[in-house]
């Protein structure tokens, strides 16, 4: 089947639930883990590409490995822009055919950033493209900052609320104590504030930076309401360490198709795991 929309796999989450995993890609190995789990696990996904794998693959090899999975499989797929930087980016990857775009305008004030999604919403919606905004920072587990500081990034609930109203946006990501990379402790996530989040606003969350939150910390976040969770690390550290125990084994080897036949089903196996605990295996 054709490449679908994100707007289409999270109205079924909401009405059902569960979170449908966003898992990032950067080569080809990855693509068909992606694909492997999903169908393994009879459930929707979304591919996303950061901007390090457009510049690392490639915008037109990410859409072609992407649009050509989605055609050779029974379960729904989405191709996801993730943290759009700016209106020409997501232009540039709207017409390169991806489904679903984010466009992250959360280091500006909150009347840019309302703007800058309106503009991208305007774009997008011509050509039935959903579109993801974020409010507040989802910052990197290296960036050293104090608790009030901490604080003072995480997505206020009212601000929330004026920039859903204002925008009409699809989706959106909040910053309730995740963050990208791999985590030095345990994320302590804040979920008064994502409960009132989701009181406020009426769309679906994004949990951005959820590789290393504890499980059942992801299942309390979607019981609150999040209906995509992001995950890249975990899935970068699985890839890694398959391959690292292969060279390990034996350092002569050459063929890289040992070496990264191993990481695709460790891949595989990492995602599946995370689909089941999104609830959204054999949602398909």
């Amino acid at each position: 089947m054709a490449l679908v929309p994100v707007t289409d796999l999270l109205e079924r989450a909401e009405a059902g639930g569960y979170a449908v995993g966003a898992f990032n890609c950067n080569n080809m190995e990855i693509v068909q883990a992606i694909i492997a789990a999903a169908e393994a696990e009879n459930a929707p996904v979304i591919m996303q590409a950061s901007q390090g794998a457009i510049k690392y693959a490639g915008i037109d090899y990410i859409v072609a490995m992407a649009r050509l999975a989605a055609e050779n499989t029974h379960v729904p797929v989405a191709l996801h822009l993730d943290h759009g930087t700016s209106f020409e980016q997501v232009i540039q990857c709207i017409r390169a055919g991806f489904s679903s775009v984010m466009i992250d305008g959360s280091k500006l004030p909150l009347r840019e950033n309302i703007a800058l999604t309106r503009r991208v919403l305007d774009a997008a919606r011509a050509v039935g493209v959903s579109v993801e905004a974020e409010l507040g920072k989802i910052g990197g587990t290296e960036d050293d900052i104090t608790v009030s500081e901490r604080d003072a990034f995480f997505t206020d609930p009212e601000e929330a609320g004026v920039f859903v109203n204002e925008t009409g946006v699809d989706s959106l990501a909040v910053a309730i104590g995740t963050a990208h990379g791999q985590y030095k402790g345990t994320p302590e996530l804040d979920f008064p504030r994502l409960e009132k989040i989701k009181s406020i606003v009426k769309i679906p969350i994004v949990l951005h930076g959820s590789s290393g939150v504890p499980d059942e910390a992801i299942i309390e976040a979607i019981r609150l309401g999040v209906r995509k969770v992001n995950i890249d690390t975990n899935i970068r550290e699985a890839f890694v360490a398959a391959s690292r125990q292969v060279l390990d084994a034996n350092p002569r080897e050459i063929d890289p198709r040992k070496v990264l036949g191993p990481a695709r089903e460790a891949a595989t196996g990492i995602i599946r795991e995370k689909i089941r605990i999104f609830g959204s295996s054999g949602k398909a």
